[in-house]
């Protein structure tokens, strides 16, 4: 039996201990005084993306903030059983976690202004047998950190990342049920983006004060469909601001009598709702503060700050070739090739995410392939110095999706992987012409089969975290298939066979 490390030595007290916590906490403490909060939650994130965590009085938050408040293992997993019964992941004879705030993600709610939000890392319990006060494995934003830091510490690069989260607006009617999109499905019509106006204005104004720096937006071509960007950064924040923005929406639509719908394919027919990522690799750079004319109390200065400027290493070299990414760049790309049958189970995280990939009337990115401004394919080089993922939907988790990409792009860098030449043409018409392309996994199972034969992908979850993710995945695929549905009925129910 492993026998217990001093307290002192452990992850949890060193994160306690870092140098300049104390003055951040002293810091945090001056906005509670000044803002008036009087309630903070304590959030993490569960394995499927969720918010969730502990609602604690603002008067406990230096004691909190250093001794940390507890919560069960199985939390990570959404406290879910599955078909059978059974806990994933974790049983009710588990410990509990200790979640510690970061305290420089700090922000007052501004919905509720006695209320404010701290982001948390996941320890194991002080008393565990075995590696108490550890990093907690299945704390998948934890992970993203551990594998930012390591990616910047071994290569001097971090990735900087910015998403497009498409989603719509739906209608309740009286009994508060689903009545369909608010608009009509009329792809960058602005009618139909000003009948949504009263949400989105909305939004972006709560986005705003949450340290989202809000850049354009649009209405998409499916029934309320809304897009809604913010200014792309280090792939952790954005990571953080994609949580937060649904968070908002979900607050918005409550305030509206609407439903704010991440699902990726609500209907059939019409365009999906994706969260492409557009991501790079960088060196250098220095955080801005931008407080988007918002009071600066209202939120510690990190929220609001952004990094800008660095070495970009998926630009083009002109000596080279003028449009192709750089040779880290395009070693970037063959990782994310070589592995995106894995990847997919993380980008497409849901039974009804290959929804999406069937319906391939609406540019679903199903060839494991790459090009410029060529959307049949999983990447494409949507600028010069970043490249699109296609290949993920609106209910990513991002903090998975971000370690992951993190090990495919190593995996190219270290082994010089070859992406191929950049396909141009539509890419049916490629396969027409006698081109050979893989297509992406077509199920939720299938996905989950590619993922366990990656050890590079599956190392984006270290410890406990893959166990509980495939637990979660798999169950969800085998609830589905477990089930008999309406097709089921309207296909077999009158057969004489």
């Amino acid at each position: 039996m492993a026998s217990k490390k001093p307290q002192d030595s452990t992850d949890l007290e060193q994160t306690v201990n870092a140098p300049g916590r104390a003055e951040l906490v002293k810091q945090v403490r001056e906005k509670i005084n000044e803002t008036g909060v009087t309630y903070i939650y304590f959030q993490f994130i569960s394995v499927t993306g969720r918010i969730v965590g502990k609602g604690i009085p603002a008067d406990h938050w230096e004691r909190i903030a250093e001794k940390g408040f507890q919560l069960v293992y199985g939390s990570t997993a959404n406290l879910f059983i599955d078909r059978h019964g059974d806990y994933i992941g974790y049983g009710p004879e588990a410990s509990e976690l200790v979640g510690i705030a970061d305290p420089e993600t700090f922000c007052q709610l501004p919905w509720d202004k006695r209320i404010a939000r701290v982001f948390c890392t996941c320890y194991r319990n002080r008393e565990e047998k075995v590696n108490p006060g550890g990093r907690l494995t299945s704390d998948c934003r934890g992970n993203l950190k551990l594998i930012d830091q390591e990616f910047r510490d071994k290569h001097d690069m971090h990735m900087r990342c910015g998403t497009e989260p498409e989603m719509m607006w739906l209608k309740l009617d009286e009994n508060k049920q689903l009545a369909g999109g608010v608009t009509k499905p009329n792809c960058y019509h602005i009618d139909q983006f000003e009948e949504l106006r009263p949400a989105f204005m909305q939004v972006i104004e709560y986005g705003q004060a949450m340290g989202l720096d809000m850049i354009q937006g649009d209405h998409e071509d499916a029934p309320g469909q809304l897009e809604l960007n913010w200014m792309f950064d280090d792939v952790l924040k954005n990571a953080d601001r994609l949580t937060t923005y649904r968070q908002i929406c979900a607050q918005v639509a409550r305030e509206k009598g609407l439903h704010a719908c991440f699902m990726s394919k609500p209907f059939m027919n019409v365009s999906a709702s994706g969260c492409h990522h557009n991501v790079s690799l960088w060196s250098g750079g220095k955080k801005k503060v931008n407080s988007l004319h918002q009071d600066p109390m209202c939120a510690m200065d990190d929220v609001f700050s952004y990094r800008e400027g660095g070495d970009n290493h998926f630009m083009p070299d002109p000596k080279i070739d003028e449009y192709k990414p750089g040779p880290i760049g395009l070693q970037s790309i063959g990782g994310v090739i070589k592995h995106l049958p894995a990847l997919t189970s993380i980008g497409s995280s849901t039974v009804n995410s290959y929804r999406r990939l069937w319906d391939t009337g609406f540019w679903a990115p199903i060839f494991a392939d790459w090009g410029y401004q060529n959307r049949t394919c999983a990447l494409r080089v949507s600028a010069p110095g970043r490249f699109e993922y296609r290949s993920v939907d609106s209910m990513v988790n991002p903090y998975l999706m971000g370690g992951a990409l993190y090990k495919a792009f190593e995996d190219g860098i270290e082994n010089n992987l070859d992406p191929g030449e950049p396909e141009e043409r539509n890419i049916y018409q490629a396969m027409e012409a006698g081109k050979q392309v893989k297509k992406l996994p077509m199920t939720l199972g299938d996905a989950l089969d590619h993922l366990a034969k990656d050890k590079v992908i599956k190392s984006a979850m270290p410890g406990e975290m893959y166990k509980v993710y495939e637990h979660y995945k798999r169950d969800e695929w085998e609830r589905f298939n477990h089930s008999v549905s309406d097709w089921d009925l309207e296909n077999y129910l009158d057969c004489l066979p």
